[in-house]
């Protein structure tokens, strides 16, 4: 550190003069009560030369000019209470010769040429980032924090320097050490040097301040604003934070406990709360991040401000990043006017966070679709493009604006414009679209209510669904009359049981005449049910299998019939029972095959 020092005091003593302007009074105040380093320089340029002069020049070392977010020049006329702003001065980067290697200069073009002898007023304000450097780089939860500051005590610029004097103010009164030079005095939280007297062009002395700072060094490393912009009288704005405490890293462990018996001892170097200072008349405000809403936070306002105070999940310690997301609505009136036939959008181009640092911020304007003639007006640098986003019950999309800017301050929360043409018939696009829906529906529910979808009972496929039903009804049928014949078939073995337990050989026969009867009965049932299938051209698949069905059933009927002869006969004449079981023997054997070939055709007919 302190060789660079040396070094770029080598080159700037080095330097030639530049030019004949002098600075009879020059008189410096730097901020550094914030993360953000603030540079207010009062000059009052003199053109000591016989030509006149259309620029002044602004030096800074390039390890400052790295960091320098905002750069800003106003002229003013008239003297002490009397002194009035002339407006802001064009500010650009140049490059002259016989400029050492480590300054960067910009150039102030002045409204009109200063000549000989004339004197004016500027005043230049100068926003750093990134600046303060936290020395120890890492403390524990119990540490306080303390930065370092580099600065020269006098004021680097081109031209010679009269009188100058520089003031330093710090946020708190507790300052580890700073560089005394002659005329140092330190009053409270302020350091003054100077004021030092006949400065040669590029002077330079370098200080050093390392004192306490424990201010929120909250960094956004990105964030989103998305403003989506509806005719129908709303301004959504949406702004997605991914933030980081860039003070000194955190190490060691943490203790909740400790922190919330003494928040401002065990956490001095935390930040546990931020305010965003949102425009007037916002509503529908919310906080969250990706677990869900985040309930700690507080919202007041007046018809003049709107603040939101935030509270992340937990203390924001060095090195300690959170996400979040922030949206809140504002009234169309306020912010979309109309001018010379173009519509366009007057909102802030920042964060409405205080004293919050951006490294990356992406300002995202969504137009309603059908935009058209697309500019935009911004009061400095920035990168444009566009893209297009598809919402609900759009067809070409919306028209999206994209701003890009690095290394925002709250300096750069300036209005800007976006301006474009809309038919203000494209507004009844998404009203007519929804009514035109519906209707369509509504109709299609009417016609589908009215509308016979039923099949015509003159068409070939409803006569044939018409006669299948009836071939499935006739085969339901005969499956019931069959089950009845078995039934009888099982009434004739229990007639043999009976006549093998009693003997009586009457009762038998009186069971087989009765169950013979019956059979021919069903046995006449299913000739016409037959004759019914043999006649429809739907039963032509299924006909096979009844009639085999029939026939098994007659040829069971027959042989149960053999057997029930066979042993009435024996018991008239008095066999033995292994005779008996020697004669029907054969007949059993069919019985049981025709059963089983009964009961699988039934079960084929019964899947149909």
């Amino acid at each position: 550190m302190r060789f660079d020092l040396f070094l770029l005091t080598v080159a700037i003593l080095s330097a030639p003069v530049l030019s004949d302007l002098v600075l009879p009074k020059v008189e410096r105040r730097i901020d550094l009560t914030s993360q953000i380093v603030r540079i207010a320089t009062s000059l009052k340029v003199e053109n000591a030369g016989s030509d006149p002069v259309s620029e002044v020049l602004l030096a800074f070392p390039d390890r400052q000019a790295n960091n320098l977010a905002y750069l800003s020049a106003t002229l003013y006329e008239g003297k002490g209470k009397g002194k009035t702003s002339a407006g802001s001065l064009p500010v650009e980067l140049v490059h002259p010769k016989d400029i050492p290697p480590s300054l960067t200069i910009y150039s102030v073009s002045l409204p009109k040429a200063l000549g000989k002898g004339d004197s004016l007023m500027l005043d230049v304000l100068a926003v750093f980032t990134h600046t303060l450097q936290p020395f120890p780089e890492k403390i524990t939860q119990a540490d306080i924090q303390l930065v370092l500051f580099q600065e020269s005590a006098d004021y680097i610029s081109p031209y010679a320097v009269k009188v100058q004097s520089l003031t330093v103010k710090l946020p708190d009164a507790r300052i580890e050490s700073y560089t005394r030079l002659e005329s140092t005095k330190v009053h409270g939280s302020e350091i003054k040097y100077g004021p030092y007297e006949n400065l040669p062009p590029f002077s330079y002395s370098p200080i050093v301040i390392h004192f306490e700072s424990n201010q929120p060094f909250a960094v956004a490393k990105e964030l989103v604003r998305e403003i989506e912009i509806s005719h129908w009288g709303n301004v959504q704005v949406t702004e997605h934070y991914n933030l980081v405490n860039d003070g000194a890293q955190s190490k060691g462990e943490f203790s909740r406990l400790d922190y919330q018996a003494r928040p401002y001892v065990r956490g001095a170097s935390a930040f546990r709360r931020l305010v965003a200072k949102l425009p007037p008349g916002a509503h529908s405000v919310y906080y969250r991040d990706e677990i869900g809403n985040i309930s700690t936070s507080s919202l007041w306002g007046d018809s003049k401000k709107t603040e939101l105070e935030i509270e992340p999940r937990y203390p924001m310690f060095g090195g300690w990043k959170t996400a979040f997301t922030i949206g809140y609505g504002l009234p169309l009136q306020d912010f979309l006017f109309e001018l010379n036939g173009k519509r366009f959008l007057d909102i802030s181009f920042g964060s409405p966070m205080n004293e919050l640092v951006i490294d990356s911020l992406f300002v995202k304007v969504v137009l309603p679709e059908g935009s058209r003639e697309i500019s935009v007006s911004v009061p400095f640098h920035v990168k444009q493009r566009q893209e297009t986003k598809f919402s609900h019950l759009d067809v070409v999309g919306r028209p999206v604006v994209v701003l890009e800017k690095n290394n925002v301050v709250p300096e750069h929360n300036e209005h800007f414009q976006v301006y474009y043409k809309f038919c203000s018939l494209s507004m009844l696009r998404e009203p007519l679209m929804l009514i035109s829906g519906f209707f369509l529906l509504f109709v299609a529910c009417i016609a589908y209510m009215h509308a016979d979808l039923s099949i015509s009972k003159s068409s070939a496929s409803y006569l044939a669904k018409l006669q299948w039903e009836e071939v499935q009804a006739t085969i339901q049928q005969i499956h019931n009359v069959i089950s009845r014949c078995l039934a009888m078939h099982e009434k004739l073995e229990a007639s043999l049981r009976d006549l093998s337990r009693t003997g009586d050989v009457q009762a038998c026969k009186a069971t087989r005449k009765s169950v013979d009867s019956m059979l021919k009965e069903l046995s006449k049932e299913l000739k016409l049910l037959v004759a019914f299938l043999q006649s429809s051209p739907q039963a032509t698949q299924i006909l096979p299998k009844v009639e085999e069905l029939i026939a098994k059933e007659r040829d069971l009927q027959e042989r149960l019939m053999a057997k029930h002869s066979t042993v009435v006969d024996c018991y008239e004449k008095k066999l033995g029972g292994r005779e008996i079981e020697n004669r029907i023997a054969s007949h059993q054997q069919k019985i049981t095959i025709l059963r089983q070939e009964i009961d699988d055709i039934m079960e084929f007919i019964d899947e149909i």
